[in-house]
């Protein structure tokens, strides 16, 4: 009897117990993301033709936040982005590890001038996106928005970040 006893309590320690116990140890995106906040801003992006499209921002400055980025999150509105920014202009390598949303991301150097886009960005991929060339920042948007407005390389975004 004793023995049968100590298989139940066993078994239920396995299987009762030990999920609960583990979801101490598992990450959940979406309660990690709340405890991220981002400041907020708007942009411009001003065409070669002189159209200006403007987008409500969030800013990624540090590195915390640019590693966080758009990461866990299942929506954005169309108007809406995230801007990477950085001190000096470097080589900027992307990547949408944990990011569930298609992007078009925007490599932008020090004066505001777009000098690489890539579009549609595939989600959860670990693939490298690269600048190419030296940038000072990345604007993220939502895929389609770029064919949607016609930007092209050469636009320039308008924000204090840039000269």
């Amino acid at each position: 009897m004793i023995t049968s006893l100590k298989r139940i309590t066993l078994v239920l320690l396995v299987v009762v117990v030990s999920p609960v116990v583990a979801l101490y140890f598992v990450p959940l995106p979406a309660a990690a993301q709340q405890d991220v906040v981002f400041p907020e801003s708007t942009l411009e992006i001003e065409t070669q033709s002189g159209t200006r499209h403007t987008f409500r921002i969030e800013l990624a400055e540090t590195d915390p936040l640019r590693q966080r980025g758009l990461m866990f999150r299942n929506e954005m509105a169309p108007d809406a982005g995230m801007l990477f920014t950085y001190k000096r202009d470097r080589v900027i390598s992307m990547w949408m590890a944990n990011t569930y949303l298609p992007l078009d991301m925007l490599f932008i150097e020090s004066d505001g001038r777009i000098s690489r886009i890539a579009e549609s960005t595939i989600p959860l991929s670990r693939e490298s996106i690269s600048s190419r060339k030296r940038a000072r920042g990345v604007l993220e948007l939502n895929a389609g928005t770029v064919r949607r407005l016609g930007l092209s390389v050469g636009d320039r975004v308008i924000h204090e970040r840039f000269e």
